[in-house]
């Protein structure tokens, strides 16, 4: 196979992978050293999520295939790809608390539910809880109406049972 068909494939890996994904962010990872981009590398995984470091031509071709537009303005120099397939929160998160404490890895923005997002609405994404934690919020919001039923025939129960009724 020769380059130019090996970039082709490439492009069109990525680009399925841009199709696939709920949240793609971007970020530059210069200054990182080789441990911390493994540890990076390691906390994604576990979550299931790709982190890929492709060329800037070969992602902005990738990002036209499928329509994924608004991208081209973080795509400047060593740019980094974390892409979530499953959950659309996790690679903000992960990548945002990553960075907190390695102040060489930048999130420039993002592609988030097919729009693109700049990087304080992917640190905004971060601060969201998770999806198990919103699940467990709305639950409880859903279980207090019929908490509170509960709790007032019993007392009601209470009331009548003390007074002999």
């Amino acid at each position: 196979m020769g380059v130019r068909e090996e970039k082709a494939a490439l492009v069109e890996e990525v680009a399925q992978k841009f199709a696939d994904s709920k949240s793609v962010i971007v970020s530059d990872y210069r200054g990182l050293t080789v441990s911390e981009v493994t540890e990076l590398r390691k906390n994604l995984r576990e979550a299931g999520i790709e982190f890929r470091v492709l060329k800037n031509t070969l992602t902005r071709l990738a990002t036209a295939k499928v329509n994924a537009e608004g991208l081209d303005e973080y795509l400047k120099g060593p740019t980094a790809l974390a892409f979530g397939f499953e959950d659309a929160v996790a690679p903000a998160k992960i990548l945002n608390a990553f960075a907190t404490g390695h102040k060489a890895l930048e999130i420039k923005g993002g592609f988030v539910e097919g729009k693109a997002v700049d990087a304080d609405r992917v640190k905004e994404l971060a601060a969201l809880p998770s999806r198990e934690g919103l699940v467990s919020m709305l639950l409880s919001v859903l279980q207090a109406p019929m908490r509170n039923f509960a709790y007032a025939v019993s007392q009601v129960g209470e009331q009548k049972e003390s007074a002999g009724v």
